[in-house]
């Protein structure tokens, strides 16, 4: 190891680099993980390409010495669209575009380790499909953690500590998660295809992991008694946890406001009737087709609850055609449509909120239970599917039913299940309670200090 780099540490400082994947759901969270590291007095580097590091909340002002962001150029690659840098510019309908931004992503490597030989960094943290990140550790004795932003219950499936999958039935009972769905698990084989990159999606994950040093899960034994304690190890690799990273109840990731409480979707939950208001979002990264845009549009219309909806329009599809005809008049009374950013912390934070229709990224997942909202969920792709089951499986929330072969749904599976959470007042009285058990965890802010007070212990105290 470095003689600077041992003294530094000796010293109780560290300096440690953190290279996110590009995309705003691993962008924004590993932001909070660089301000937790930065309040506690260790010194961060953080890299990502110009423009997804230009729409960046600013760090608080009091970090801002000690957080430094390195900007990397992304390649040029032919047919990529210019300012195309992070997967929220490229359209996901697009195999083609996507595997160009795989093929432009996997060019930061030379720039990334040109970096890293100077940085005199501690710990190198990567996201999991950073293969030339570890690869650029492992060249310049930097120990590298390898981060997992998902659920320890996503995670254990690839622990070879686990006698069988928490996905499997056998696995399965009385609070745990169910088993995957067919449709989930033929998606699942598509991240063994090599793609125009010349790599698949696993294969990126598994060279990152065999590099890294250690795994770091967001997730706690408080919020997941039955697979956290078990979770030792993945393949070999020591695991270590975060905690859930919970944004402050004012609205604040890592302690930096970036929402606008005056915006006009919390001024018409501002007209609301308490908890009465199902908001509905379903992430920026995998819009959903326009045919099930109209289906959700529908389920939500026959549920006859009030709603918020968060939505982004996919790709090629105009203002006229994103929602059935005759809508936005049908329920214009009681819904409210915005296809632009809304201040997501914000608005569950509101009295009027009574539940949440989320696509159960883990991010969105902690918010929601964050505030005590019950989750309707309707799964789409990645580490999603799992999220739900193991919340269903709390009995904090209700998945839309899907065909078992192909994934769809339809209006009235979307209506009864936002019926049963939100507006039968048996059923939602029990999702609500058990969503506010869920939220004592989440809100509990010492115990997640104290998972990042664990975590930074144990990169002190690593040895080569």
């Amino acid at each position: 190891m470095d003689s600077g780099r041992s003294s530094a540490r000796a010293a109780g400082m560290m300096h440690v680099v953190i290279c996110p994947w590009l995309a705003f759901g691993h962008l924004l969270p590993c932001l909070d993980l660089a301000q937790r590291l930065a309040s506690r007095g260790h010194r961060v580097s953080f890299v990502s390409t110009p423009r997804n590091l230009s729409r960046l909340p600013p760090v608080r002002p009091a970090l801002a010495p000690v957080v430094s962001f390195v900007a990397l150029p992304l390649p040029r690659v032919e047919g990529l669209p210019d300012g195309a840098e992070s997967t929220n510019d490229v359209p996901q309908d697009r195999p083609d575009m996507v595997e160009l931004h795989r093929i432009a992503f996997d060019g930061l490597g030379v720039s990334f380790s040109e970096f890293l030989r100077t940085a005199s960094a501690d710990w190198v943290i990567v996201d999991v499909f950073h293969h030339w990140g570890s690869a650029a550790a492992v060249e310049h004795k930097v120990p590298c953690a390898m981060l997992l932003l998902s659920s320890a219950h996503m995670i254990s499936s690839i622990s070879e500590r686990r006698p069988e999958s928490a996905e499997s039935p056998a696995a399965a009972g009385e609070g745990r998660p169910a088993a995957a769905p067919t449709f989930e698990a033929a998606r699942r084989k598509l991240i063994r295809k090599k793609d125009s990159s010349g790599m698949s999606l696993a294969e990126r994950f598994f060279l990152t992991l065999s590099r890294s040093n250690l795994v770091v899960v967001r997730s706690c034994a408080e919020l997941e008694p039955e697979t956290v304690p078990l979770l030792s190890t993945v393949r070999g690799k020591p695991v270590a946890f975060l905690g859930l990273m919970p944004p402050s109840p004012d609205g604040r990731r890592g302690g930096v406001s970036n929402e606008d409480g005056e915006d006009d979707t919390v001024r018409w939950l501002d007209a609301q009737p308490a908890e009465s208001v199902v908001y509905v979002a379903l992430g920026s990264e995998a819009p959903l087709l326009v045919e099930k845009v109209h289906e959700l549009a529908l389920g939500l219309e026959l549920a006859g609850t009030r709603f918020l909806w968060a939505l982004r329009k996919p790709a090629g599809v105009s203002d006229a055609d994103l929602l059935p005809a005759g809508f936005r008049e049908r329920t214009g009374g009681r819904g409210l449509v915005a296809t632009r950013w809304v201040p997501q912390l914000s608005i569950l934070a509101h009295a009027a909120v009574g539940a949440f229709l989320t696509h159960c990224g883990w991010s969105s997942t902690i918010e929601g239970l964050m505030f005590g909202r019950p989750l309707i969920m309707l799964p789409i792709s990645g580490d999603q599917g799992p999220n739900a089951r193991l919340i269903q499986a709390k009995k904090a929330g209700l998945q839309v039913p899907r065909n078992d072969g192909d994934g769809s749904f339809d209006r009235e599976g979307v209506a009864a299940v936002v019926r049963a959470v939100a507006v039968a007042e048996e059923s939602r009285r029990v999702f609500r309670a058990n969503a506010k058990k869920l939220q004592e965890i989440v809100a509990d802010m010492a115990c997640h200090d104290g998972y990042i007070d664990g975590f930074i212990q144990q990169l002190k105290s690593y040895k080569d």
